[in-house]
Formats: C-alpha cells, sequence, structure tokens
C-alpha cells in the first residue's frame, strides 16, 4: 500500500515529468500531498497528457535538458528535494536507430548528470535520502527467453535505446558503489536504486511508435491498425502499476536505506505477457469497434520476440504485487481516451483512476 501520511510535504523531484509516465506520477504525488518539482523538456507530444490535465498547475515545473549538467545541478540545488526519480529519456526503439548519438547522449549522461548533480547537493549539506533511476525491462541482454529476467541477469541490449539504458544501469551501479556505498552513512546518506519496468499503457500517452497510441490514432481516423510484430510477446501492465513500485520502493530506501539499494523488477504476472495481436483485438473490443489491422512491412529494424520479468523480489521484499489484469488495464485506457474524446475534464478522469487504483490496492 501506498502510505499517504509518508508523502505528505516531501519534497520530491522528478525529471522527465512532462512526459506520459512523469505527468501520471505529478498527479498522483500532487494527491498525496508531496511537494514536486519538475525537471525536462516541453510535452513530446501534442496532444499530452501533462498540458490536458493540467499538470503544470500542480507542479514546480522547470523547463531544462538533462544533457546539460549546469542546468540539472541548479534544478537540484532549487528545489533542495528529499527524494529523486529520474525518468528523463529517449524512450522509443525506432527512434533510437534513426537518432543513435541522441538516444545515448540523453540516457547515459543524462543519468550520469543527475547522479553527479545528486552527489555535489549531499555534499553541500542537502539531504537527499532517497533516487530511483528508471530503465526499462529492455535492459536485459535478451536470449528469448521462455520465463522472466531476474535482476541479476546479465545487461545487454540490441538497439541502441535498449543498450543506453543498460549503460544506465551500469552508471548506476557504479555511483551506488563508488558514491553511495551500501552501509555507509558518514558523508553520503543516498540510498540508490534502479527500477525496471514492462511495457506500459493508459491514457494520455499520444507518443509516435507505440502500440496503443497508434491503434487509437487507427480506429478515429477510420483506418487500418498496422502491426509490426504480431506475434511478439510483451509484459504489458497499466502504468499505475510500476509507479506504485517506485513510491513504495522510495519509501522503503528512505526509511530502511542501504537495505533497498539495489534493482529491482515490476512487472506484470505471467499471464499478461501477452502477443501484440491478442493486445490489438482486446482493445478494439473494449472500445467497441474495429477497423481491422495489417502487416506493417516498412520495419526492418531488429525487435526482440520474446520479453519478460521475473518480479519476485518486489513481491517479497517490498510487498508490491500487480493490481489490474491486462483486460482491466485496457478498459482503464478506453475508458480515458473516450473520455478525453467526449472533452470531459481529463485531470479529475486521472485523479478518479488513480483514487480507484489506490482503494483496490488498499484491499
Amino acid at each position: 500500500m501506498i502510505d499517504a501520511s509518508f508523502w505528505k510535504n516531501k519534497k520530491v523531484l522528478i525529471t522527465g515529468h512532462t512526459g506520459f509516465k512523469g505527468s501520471w506520477l505529478c498527479l498522483w504525488l500532487h494527491a498525496l500531498g508531496a511537494n514536486v518539482t519538475g525537471f525536462s523538456l516541453a510535452p513530446p507530444t501534442t496532444p499530452s497528457l501533462f498540458e490536458c490535465a493540467g499538470v503544470e498547475k500542480l507542479v514546480h515545473s522547470i523547463i531544462g535538458d538533462v544533457r546539460s549538467q549546469e542546468r540539472v545541478q541548479e534544478a537540484i540545488f532549487q528545489a533542495r528535494p528529499d527524494i529523486v526519480i529520474h525518468m528523463a529519456a529517449q524512450p522509443l526503439v525506432r527512434y533510437s536507430y534513426a537518432h543513435p548519438v541522441e538516444t545515448f547522449s540523453v540516457n547515459v549522461l543524462g543519468t550520469v548528470h543527475v547522479l553527479e548533480a545528486v552527489r555535489e547537493a549531499v555534499d553541500s549539506g542537502i539531504a537527499i535520502r532517497a533516487v530511483i533511476n528508471v530503465t526499462t525491462d529492455k535492459c536485459y541482454e535478451n536470449k528469448e527467453w521462455s520465463w522472466g529476467y531476474r535482476e541479476n541477469d546479465r545487461l545487454g541490449g540490441f538497439d541502441p535505446y535498449s543498450n543506453s539504458k543498460a549503460c544506465s544501469e551500469l552508471v548506476t551501479m557504479s555511483y551506488r558503489h563508488s558514491f553511495f556505498p551500501a552501509g555507509s552513512y558518514t558523508s553520503h546518506r543516498v540510498a540508490l536504486a534502479s527500477a525496471r519496468a514492462g511495457n506500459v499503457i493508459g491514457g494520455g500517452d499520444w507518443a509516435q511508435d507505440r502500440l496503443i497510441p497508434d491503434c487509437i490514432r487507427a480506429i478515429k481516423e477510420g483506418r487500418k491498425i498496422k502491426i509490426r510484430n504480431p506475434g511478439a510477446i510483451r509484459p504489458w501492465q497499466h502504468v499505475l502499476e510500476p509507479l506504485r513500485g517506485y513510491l513504495m520502493l522510495a519509501q522503503k530506501m528512505w526509511e530502511e536505506g542501504s537495505a533497498f539499494a539495489q534493482s529491482w523488477n515490476f512487472g506484470p504476472e505471467d499471464g499478461d505477457a501477452k502477443p501484440v495481436e491478442w493486445l490489438v483485438e482486446k482493445l478494439c473490443a473494449s472500445w467497441g469497434e474495429s477497423p481491422g489491422c495489417e502487416r506493417d512491412t516498412d520495419s526492418t529494424w531488429h525487435e526482440a520476440h520474446y520479453l519478460k520479468l521475473d518480479c519476485s523480489l518486489a513481491k517479497s521484499l517490498l510487498g508490491w504485487k500487480p493490481l489490474w489484469s491486462i483486460e482491466q488495464a485496457l478498459d482503464r485506457v478506453v475508458e480515458w481516451n473516450q473520455a478525453y474524446l467526449r472533452g470531459a475534464d481529463m485531470r479529475a478522469v486521472s485523479l478518479t483512476q488513480i483514487e480507484r487504483f489506490m482503494r483496490e490496492a488498499a484491499g
């Protein structure tokens, strides 16, 4: 469960707060009473959840680039956070093939800049206690196993995006051992962890080259849905699932320090790792309309066929487990997007979904 009393008045810095996951996290933390500062580029899409839910009115928003060490340091010294959640990234696989230098610069050097700024801030007396670097399930060296990857499995990544996230994990490991060593609370009282989530879905995602947004655009425009790899199996989950994991992890790190400073998987139950084609059919059934599908023959880039996470560690040590099935998650996506098309108050819709999720998590 999320302890609302813990988050009341906590100062939280989120990088990437204008993105899809970052905007949902800002809404949730604001609802819990936290004081949120965001550092990010402008929203990456138009429309965006950040704008349509009025997230900018709920947080102190700093527009900046994690590729600038100076700007990152200024933001952290200005926010003086208790907790840092680093989510800023170039998050798209196909984009990374076309822009590999940008992808590695944002995802690797951006992580270095954030962790270095944390180190300098703590040396200057700012009491940062917990830092989470959010990466991806794609950071593992994918061997197309039928079982889920565990946190100690080998890192890798074929495409520039996946590989850059594996590099970001190695940067995190280096800073943890070099500057925030386990059990050392002399000069640096910082617990540093990384979080690896599955393929997230949810309302407010308008990114290009993501399955759910591409499907909804096709449905609205009355054209066939293009699918690159219909048989590819992914660990689909609603965006609130890993965010809940990050919040639970941050609290544990704050309270118990280095005991939780490691890598963590947050993915769905095994039965919710479904093929792309299955997901598209279920989404269309929930929407109540199906324009049909066709194979996207324009894609020649390598993509993994099978990917699954083992989340035993989070279940046993954090008490975290997935709440919504993939069918329930798809229903929430449809609910959100159809409300948006009706012109509803999307902050209210989003907060209602968060409140429902928290109620169900509480039993």
